[in-house]
């Protein structure tokens, strides 16, 4: 509370001084200025890959913003029109069709929700190239795998919304994975549903948790990551302290202000950023089926079956460890075993901070041991997500196997090769690099 009384505005004398002056007398908008960002001190040596914070915060408020235009003129009605089309798929037509900028709108909104997962699977990959996770910034990875978790959830249930076909049958066919979980497991997947297959009650409950509690979940989560960001300061590329380092006026020696230095570099990130947004919504929204299915712009059918199932791009990697679990095991049969093994392929990120025993924590000064695990993880997630979007074979399934027992290795093992590693010794200051 000291801190925030010193930094009360003294008007200049002009309307809108006194105008601040005011306001910041009842509400700590300076302090809060001062804090997360003109006095917020950052490490001098961030690179490119600190740019993905930034722009995570700008896709959110894009997608909220969609969002809200989109949900004027949405119906989430399962109930056949007069032109036997569902009222919720018609809807969306009518977005595109006669909603003046609606096309635009919805463009936005779809493509926006997979470079959102672009952004966060390139943040996280920055949390582990350069130890982010570590201590004592294991509160703020744990934040942002709740928002990750959050993500997906929102993912999922606005997956639903369009009505197409691919969104209902893949509804029924994740909400059906529920159903493998002993004894709780009917009921819960039949009060996720509303109703005994993938209906109307389902359409109307996915809406309103898509457009009112995940989101609220995911601001005040996203708060949360920011605050604890800023209490315990911003790791570096050197993954050095720079709080431990400072010159006589308590600041560190090796951090400049948030703003303006980087609020300015951040906007060339968000100029590159949205220009590939723009090529994308008006030269390729699909993607050549990865942001929008084809079978999406048929409206659903109970009756119809499509050939091939297949989850986003986002859940395919996860979808693969789900069918690569084939052996029934104990008691429990083969499909449970994906359904955990796929739950556990999520949260396993969260114990990073007890899994990693190195003594640095930027990839950097580390030894060959993990930089060897972090590429064939990396090859392992990439490789998964293309299997997942494919239909399963044979010789699919055994590929799946081995990446997803790899997958798991890195987490599992990470305490054993983390301490045997050799490592290079940490530099006193950061190198500016």
């Amino acid at each position: 509370m000291g801190a925030a009384n010193t930094d009360k505005y003294k008007s200049d004398g002009t309307a809108a001084g006194g105008l601040l002056e005011w306001v910041d007398a009842r509400f700590p908008l300076l302090s809060l200025w001062n804090d997360h960002l003109a006095k917020y001190y950052a490490p001098k040596n961030f690179n490119f890959w600190y740019y993905f914070g930034s722009l995570a915060m700008l896709v959110l408020g894009l997608q909220i913003i969609t969002g809200i235009f989109l949900t004027m003129h949405y119906k989430p009605d399962a109930s056949l029109n007069a032109s036997g089309i569902p009222a919720a798929f018609a809807s969306v037509e009518y977005i595109m069709r006669d909603v003046p900028w609606g096309w635009l709108i919805r463009y936005m909104h779809s493509t926006g929700a997979s470079l959102f997962f672009v952004i966060i699977y390139l943040h996280m990959f920055r949390g582990m190239l350069y130890g982010s996770y570590r201590k004592p910034r294991e509160l703020i990875w744990i934040f942002g795998m709740l928002i990750y978790l959050c993500l997906m959830a929102e993912a999922f249930l606005g997956y639903l919304l369009p009505w197409g076909q691919l969104s209902y049958w893949g509804a029924q066919v994740i909400v059906n994975m529920f159903t493998a979980i002993p004894v709780i497991g009917p009921d819960f997947a039949l009060m996720l549903r509303g109703d005994y297959v993938v209906s109307d009650a389902t359409l109307n409950r996915f809406f309103a948790l898509h457009v009112i509690a995940i989101p609220l979940a995911l601001i005040g989560l996203v708060a949360a990551h920011i605050m604890a960001l800023h209490e315990v300061g911003s790791n570096n590329p050197d993954g050095i302290e720079i709080k431990k380092k400072k010159g006589p006026d308590g600041i560190p020696l090796d951090g400049i202000p948030f703003h303006p230095y980087y609020s300015v570099k951040d906007l060339v990130g968000v100029v590159v950023f949205l220009m590939v947004f723009a090529v994308i919504i008006f030269f390729m929204p699909e993607a050549g089926g990865f942001f929008l299915e084809y079978n999406n712009f048929f409206p659903a059918d109970p009756l119809v079956t499509p050939p091939h199932i297949a989850p986003l791009w986002y859940f395919s990697p996860y979808y693969s460890i789900l069918r690569a679990n084939t052996v029934n095991f104990f008691w429990i049969d083969a499909k449970l075993w994906g359904v955990i093994f796929m739950g556990l392929g999520t949260v396993i990120f969260a114990f990073l901070p007890w899994l990693d025993r190195s003594p640095v924590k930027s990839i950097r000064y580390r030894g060959p041991l993990f930089k060897g695990a972090l590429v064939i993880f990396v090859a392992c997630f990439l490789i998964l997500g293309v299997l997942g979007t494919l239909p399963a074979t044979p010789g699919l399934t055994v590929i799946a196997q081995v990446c997803s027992i790899l997958y798991f290795a890195f987490f599992l093992l990470m305490p054993i090769y983390t301490s045997l590693d050799k490592c290079k010794a940490e530099p006193e200051r950061v190198t500016g690099k």
